[in-house]
């Protein structure tokens, strides 16, 4: 990133498409197409990840696996795993919204069926990919395996047997469910084969992906089962306190996320192995990583188990500069720090100490009465700004539903809004000329969007969130000419 460049950010989720959720075909390919009409050379997503609970993919059964409702489906269907009738019965009408009860009720029956017709040509294939991914497909597959053979229930409700990990009882389950893991290993052998084309799509066009490296994982998550000992847990594998963020600008009451705290000083005992895996992972899947929650490898807060609210937390020392170096030290991987929130002093020398990029928010500029870190003309070079991320508002529902009016006449001050321009542009120009190397805006921002169009709202749930879809006649060529001129203005 030593050159002025740009990118936009968009779920794979939020793709458009008939099959009810973006998928890794036509409609990755087509985005990447648009990126590169509108000369952008970065394309931003969330975690890859299989979502759990409230749909997050920040709260996922897994660090390494693909998500299988991702998958699209007419590849599956030339390659004669699906039938007409079958894609047919796949649509959906929506095309704003991800309806994930009807995804996930419909769409695993439906890769069963490509299963059955694929299983004896993917043998060899699978058996290769079985081998390649044995740090964790085995215990990925077995834990989804035996969650399905238990009827759905979480990981701290499993018989002692299967939740303890004792030997006859998971002999008896390798074998009883050795149909059921090679039915989950191929899903993520299809994964990684389509996220791998349209890489691959995307890099031949001139774009580069920044994935993103979520800090924790769910209680109820292959990793939690097969490795408690990375974790902060109790006797019977039940965190002994979570993770969450004190109370702040999105939540009077602090935020309680509930994903198990590690146990850093066994992390460091192993020279940190299971995360240089991990970053070997995503070395292999993005050509940058952004690191979700920084600060919470310099301090971390932990909710004691059973607390009422996240603002029965403290402040722990996470495990600090040995991370971040092993980290950089994986071949390929480049790294952003998302350094947001309310930091002390100590935090904020260590998220300089680390060298690695941080991120501006435009939407957090705007004070009217004193200086900003955040106003443009103040942001470093090395740094990405940003008009907004998916746990913002968008830009148009900031300026007129959230922002005070000193704080609306003064971004319109400063951005010289204009209705005519519209005033997401203005957002994009903002950004876009800022000195930082990188500037990235949420797809909603281009379009100018308003609340409907949140990606997340931290601190709640429900079908709003993770659901967000782009209309295939947005990504259109007025959009992408007019964000190829911005670029060309600004010298990206």
């Amino acid at each position: 990133m030593q050159a002025r460049a740009s990118g936009v950010l968009l779920p794979v989720f939020s793709l458009p498409g008939p099959y009810g959720v973006g998928t890794l075909g036509a409609p990755a390919r087509a985005f990447v197409d648009f990126l590169a009409a509108g000369g952008q050379k970065f394309w931003q997503i969330l975690p890859l990840v299989p979502p759990g609970g409230g749909n997050s993919p920040y709260m996922s059964p897994s660090s390494f696996a693909g998500n299988p409702l991702l998958l699209d489906l007419d590849e599956l269907a030339e390659e004669g795993l699906l039938t007409a009738g079958e894609l047919e019965r796949a649509r959906r009408d929506d095309p704003d919204r991800v309806d994930y009860p009807w995804l996930l009720e419909t769409r695993i029956p439906l890769l069963r069926s490509a299963w059955a017709r694929g299983k004896a040509r993917y043998a060899r294939a699978l058996a290769e990919f079985w081998e390649a991914e044995r740090a964790w497909l085995p215990d990925y597959a077995l834990f989804l395996a035996l969650r399905d053979r238990l009827g759905g229930i979480p990981l701290s409700q499993w018989p002692d047997d299967v939740r303890l990990r004792r030997s006859a009882a998971l002999a008896e389950a390798r074998a009883a469910l050795r149909g059921e893991c090679d039915f989950y290993a191929f899903l993520q052998l299809l994964f990684f084969r389509q996220w791998t084309a349209v890489k691959a799509y995307a890099n031949g066009k001139g774009v580069s992906i920044i994935g993103d490296l979520p800090i924790y994982v769910s209680p109820d998550s292959a990793e939690v089962w097969a490795h408690p000992e990375l974790f902060q847990l109790k006797a019977d594998m039940t965190p002994a306190g979570v993770a969450g963020v004190p109370p702040d600008a999105f939540s009077d009451k602090g935020q309680h996320w509930g994903n198990p705290l590690y146990d850093w000083a066994y992390h460091k005992r192993t020279g940190f192995a299971w995360w240089r895996s991990r970053g070997a992972h995503l070395a292999r899947l993005y050509d940058v990583v952004r690191i979700d929650h920084f600060r919470g490898f310099h301090t971390y807060w932990a909710i004691p188990d059973g607390a009422a609210d996240a603002r029965e937390g403290h402040w722990e020392d996470g495990p600090g500069m040995e991370l971040v170096e092993v980290l950089r030290s994986v071949p390929g991987l480049a790294l952003i720090a998302e350094d947001l929130g309310d930091l002390d002093e100590r935090a904020h020398r260590f998220i300089a100490q680390s060298g690695l990029p941080g991120m501006k928010v435009l939407l957090y500029a705007f004070d009217p009465e004193g200086e900003s870190a955040y106003l443009p003309h103040n942001c470093p070079r090395d740094a990405v700004m940003y008009t907004g991320t998916h746990d913002t508002p968008t830009f148009v529902q900031w300026l007129f539903s959230e922002a005070s009016a000193a704080e609306r006449d003064f971004a319109s001050d400063y951005l010289r809004l204009r209705p005519d321009e519209g005033f997401g542009w203005g957002a994009v120009c903002g950004a876009w000329m800022s000195p930082c190397r990188l500037a990235i805006a949420p797809m909603q921002d281009l379009l100018g969007l308003g609340a409907d169009a949140r990606t997340n709202a931290p601190g709640t749930s429900g079908p709003q969130n993770w659901s967000w879809r782009v209309r295939r006649e947005a990504l259109n060529p007025d959009v992408s000419s007019r964000l190829a001129r911005i670029t060309r203005t600004y010298r990206r």
